[in-house]
């Protein structure tokens, strides 16, 4: 216990100094990132799409198996039709808020 206390305060300076040597992100690395979010929250979207379309597949055979074996199927709840969410367009944050002010100053 002796000998593991200095060594976690030294391993615990050494990672301080580190990460405050570490240089500040660029506006190119930060437009990077937020592209890549867009990019996750839009195949999420897709995802649930593909999913939505399966789950729907699923009920129609369902129901098509109840209808010939005599049984008439309703749903509980109506759920709302899948929503497509088309292919990945992305606008830079910058370019989406100079459009207005463009806007504004031609008017």
């Amino acid at each position: 216990m002796k000998r593991t206390l200095p060594v976690i305060l030294l391993l615990a300076a050494l990672v301080g100094a580190a990460v405050a040597k570490l240089p500040a992100t660029s506006e190119e690395a930060r437009a990077k990132a937020a592209e890549a979010a867009a990019r996750t929250a839009h195949a999420g979207k897709v995802d649930a799409y593909k999913l939505c379309l399966s789950m729907d597949k699923v009920a129609a055979d369902y129901r098509t198996r109840a209808k010939a074996a005599g049984q008439d199927i309703k749903p509980a709840v109506e759920t709302p039709a899948c929503a497509d969410p088309g292919p990945f367009v992305y606008t830079p944050p910058e370019a989406a808020s100079a459009a207005p002010a463009a806007a504004a100053s031609k008017s």
